[in-house]
């Protein structure tokens, strides 16, 4: 919670470091991103660059949401025919038929990045006389434990998202209180799990169905965000590709959007509630929808899509394409508050812990913290790397109810010998980030 006096205090000290805006010879105070950025691709890339960059000078969540807001909605309403970058020759060259008749408007993304942090200087020198009420707001208050290990892979591929302060940072004024949290597990590179960590959520916020349809919204994030994505690896020569599995608490109501084998399951009252059914190669269905395409799927370690992938949907991987889907799906329940919390993984967690498990093993630990969960996520992951793990681990556990509540109610699952799964709830038709991040917002 956010105090009038650690506002004014952060946007003086922020103001004391950056005493002016930006000369075209100032070094830029963030990471570049890249060379060039497509029209769509602004909005999403300054608004990690602008929340990145308040949060790694500890800013206010809510101060931080609204500065972004601003200094990107701003930016976003001026002529930025300035920084257009014309194609090279050479990509010119390569562009198929298609891409030839609508040519992708490119950017000059460091010119961009300046002028943004130039917008956001501007803003907290505006916001020193008057902040905001809505940038001193306190939101609702999330218990959110996450950890992410490289683990013995080469590189660390995993991303994830948590974003309590969804409306304020990406402008909605409705009375519907949301929060969204998601995870992305690449492969090939971590490229699209990068870029899915910032676009998806920016690409629903823009969709009218939001409104009334928020799983559907979530559905077409993903595609866009797949489509985005394609044209850039084709610009860039990518070939990765990556799982993701995002989760929208809206209100009183839980919408789940998913491709691929990343998961997020609900326990309530200890007992795990299956909320989806990871896209496999093996699966009928998708097994059904490859060949029919004129794909192949065998086993060689595991079930493969043409031999390669062992997921049958993703963002990117464009030379895999239509085998390997990028269309999500996605399914909504009530929530009753009888939740107890959601927990989000990649598959190197869910190849060696069951469901079953899982109730107990939080529980357990918040036996051990008395009450204290902040640090379960971290503890699940050791259990999975313990089990012989040797994958990317991305773990995030979302409270839903106070952990010292669920202690005192005795909560702790069926146990390891129990089923303890319900499946029923199954929608219709389904057969590097930081070492840990513990996080009270």
């Amino acid at each position: 919670m956010a105090c009038d006096s650690e506002v004014s205090g952060f946007l003086n000290t922020l103001l004391r470091d950056f005493p002016a805006p930006l000369t075209p010879e100032s070094p830029l105070p963030w990471k570049a991103l890249g060379t060039a950025l497509s029209q769509e691709e602004v909005e999403g890339e300054l608004t990690e660059l602008a929340m990145g960059f308040l949060g790694s000078r500890h800013a206010p969540l809510p101060l931080a949401a609204a500065l972004t807001r601003e200094a990107v909605s701003q930016l976003l309403q001026a002529d930025l025919s300035e920084f257009r970058k014309l194609p090279g020759q050479e990509e010119e060259e390569e562009n198929d038929e298609e891409e030839e008749k609508a040519p992708v408007i490119l950017t000059d993304a460091k010119g961009l990045a300046r002028s943004c942090f130039n917008q956001l200087w501007e803003v907290s020198d505006q916001w020193r006389k008057q902040v905001p009420v809505a940038a001193r707001t306190p939101q609702r208050e999330w218990v959110v434990s996450i950890h992410a290990i490289r683990n013995t892979r080469r590189r660390m591929e995993d991303r994830h998202v948590f974003l309590p302060a969804f409306n304020l940072l990406l402008g909605l004024s409705d009375p519907v209180d949301r929060a969204y949290f998601a995870v992305f597990d690449g492969h090939g590179g971590v490229d699209a799990a990068r870029y899915a960590a910032v676009h998806v959520h920016i690409h629903a916020a823009r969709q009218p169905k939001l409104l009334t349809d928020p799983a559907e919204a979530l559905k077409e994030a993903f595609r866009l965000t797949d489509e985005m994505f394609l044209l850039k690896a084709k610009r860039e020569r990518l070939q990765s590709g990556t799982t993701g599995v995002c989760v929208l608490v809206a209100g009183t109501t839980l919408h789940v959007a998913w491709l691929g084998d990343s998961q997020v399951i609900l326990v309530r009252q200890g007992e795990v509630v299956q909320l989806m059914e990871p896209h496999r190669p093996e699966r009928r269905d998708e097994k059904a929808r490859i060949e029919a395409l004129g794909g192949i799927v065998y086993f060689t370690d595991c079930w493969r899509v043409n031999g390669t992938l062992a997921v049958s949907r993703a963002i990117g991987d464009v030379f895999q394409k239509p085998y390997v889907s990028g269309e999500a799906d996605a399914a909504s329940w009530e929530l009753t508050g009888s939740e107890d919390y959601l927990l989000l993984a990649c598959d190197g967690f869910f190849d060696v812990i069951t469901f079953p498990e899982i109730a107990s093993l939080v529980h357990g630990h918040l036996v051990k913290q008395q009450g204290d969960g902040l640090h379960v996520a971290e503890e699940l992951v050791a259990e999975a790397r313990e089990r012989g793990s040797q994958d990317n681990i991305t773990v995030m556990v979302v409270f839903l109810r106070d952990p010292r509540e669920l202690l005192e109610e005795g909560v702790q699952g069926p146990g390891h010998s129990q089923a303890g799964v319900r499946s029923q709830d199954l929608p219709s038709g389904l057969s590097q980030p930081k070492a840990s991040t513990p996080q009270r917002s």
